[in-house]
C-alpha cells in the first residue's frame, strides 16, 4: 500500500512534514502551471494527501471561473475611462513593451486599459503557453481531487484579496515594473527546465536563487508585497491549524516556502520540526 512507502526509498520533492510534537500538517510547493511531461507528480504529494483530511490553497481555486468573480476582476484590474497605461509609465517602458508585444503578434491597445498587473499576468500566461504549459497545475489538480473524494476545502486568502493584489501590484513603480517583467519574460525558456527540475526534487537553494533573489534586488517592495507579508498573515492560519483536529496539507507557490523569509524558516524559527515527507 502507499503508506508502506518509507521516506528513505522517495526522491526528496517540494513537500514537508511540520509537527508540534502532537498534530501534523503538510506543506507543498506548488508551481500553477505544468506540461504533460511534468506528469505524474512527485509520490510525496500522493502522501501527503492521502494522509490528509482537509486541503488548504493559497485562494478558492473553485471560484476563479465563477462569471461574477471574473466580472470583479476585469473591473478592478481595469482603468478608469480617462486613464491607459500610458498615462502610469514612461515612454521607455511604453516603448518597450510596444516592442515586446509586437514580438508576440499582439498589438499593445489591446491591453493598455489594463493596469500593470493584469498585463504582465496576461503575458506570462501567453509565454508559458507558448512553451507548452497548460493552466492545469498542482493547485488544481488536487482542487479537483479534493471536490471528487469530498475532503474539506479551505483557502489562506479570498479571491477579493488576491484581485486587490493583482491591481496594486507596480503601483506607484510601474514603469520599473514593466521594464523587470519583460526581462524576465525574456530569459524564461531558458532557466524553465532548471525551475520544474528544482521544484520537483525540492531544492530550496535553487528556487530561491531562480524565484527570490532576483526580486528581492531588483523589486524589494514587489517581494515584501508578494512574498514577505502574504507569507506573515499566513503563519497564523497555519499554527491555528495545529489546534484543530483536521490534518490539512497547505499547498501554496513554491516561492512561498524558500528563503529567509519563507514559510519554512518562519515555522522553523517559532520551533516546530520540519522535514522532507
Amino acid at each position: 500500500m502507499l503508506f508502506q512507502l518509507t521516506a528513505s526509498v522517495l526522491a526528496d520533492a517540494p513537500v514537508w512534514r511540520v509537527t508540534d510534537g502532537m498534530s501534523v500538517i503538510y506543506l507543498g510547493g506548488t508551481v500553477h502551471l505544468l506540461r504533460p511531461e511534468d506528469f505524474p507528480l512527485p509520490e510525496e504529494f500522493e502522501l501527503a494527501y492521502e494522509a490528509s483530511s482537509e486541503l488548504v490553497f493559497e485562494t478558492d481555486i473553485s471560484s476563479i471561473n465563477d462569471l461574477n468573480i471574473q466580472a470583479q476582476m476585469l473591473q478592478k484590474l481595469t482603468y478608469d475611462i480617462d486613464r491607459s497605461l500610458r498615462d502610469v509609465v514612461d515612454t521607455e517602458a511604453y516603448k518597450a513593451l510596444d516592442a515586446y508585444m509586437a514580438e508576440v503578434g499582439m498589438p499593445l491597445i489591446m491591453l493598455e486599459r489594463f493596469k500593470p498587473g493584469m498585463i504582465v499576468s496576461t503575458l506570462q500566461m501567453l509565454e508559458f503557453q507558448r512553451m507548452g504549459f497548460a493552466p492545469q497545475g498542482v493547485d488544481v489538480v488536487f482542487n479537483i481531487r479534493a471536490l471528487a473524494d469530498g475532503k474539506a476545502i479551505g483557502a489562506l486568502e479570498t479571491i477579493d484579496e488576491q484581485i486587490a493584489f493583482l491591481a496594486l501590484m507596480g503601483e506607484g513603480r510601474e514603469s520599473e515594473f514593466i521594464i523587470m517583467s519583460l526581462e524576465d519574460l525574456k530569459r524564461t525558456s531558458d532557466s524553465i527546465d532548471k525551475m520544474i527540475d528544482a521544484w520537483r526534487t525540492g531544492d530550496s537553494e535553487v528556487l530561491r536563487t531562480l524565484l527570490i533573489d532576483g526580486m528581492l534586488e531588483r523589486a524589494p517592495g514587489l517581494y515584501d508585497s508578494l512574498l514577505r507579508q502574504r507569507n506573515l498573515r499566513w503563519i497564523p492560519q497555519i499554527e491555528f491549524m495545529f489546534d484543530d483536529p483536521e490534518t490539512e496539507f497547505v499547498l501554496v507557490g513554491a516561492a512561498h516556502l524558500v528563503g529567509e523569509d519563507g514559510i519554512l524558516e518562519y515555522l522553523r524559527a517559532k520551533g516546530y520540526e520540519i522535514s522532507k515527507l
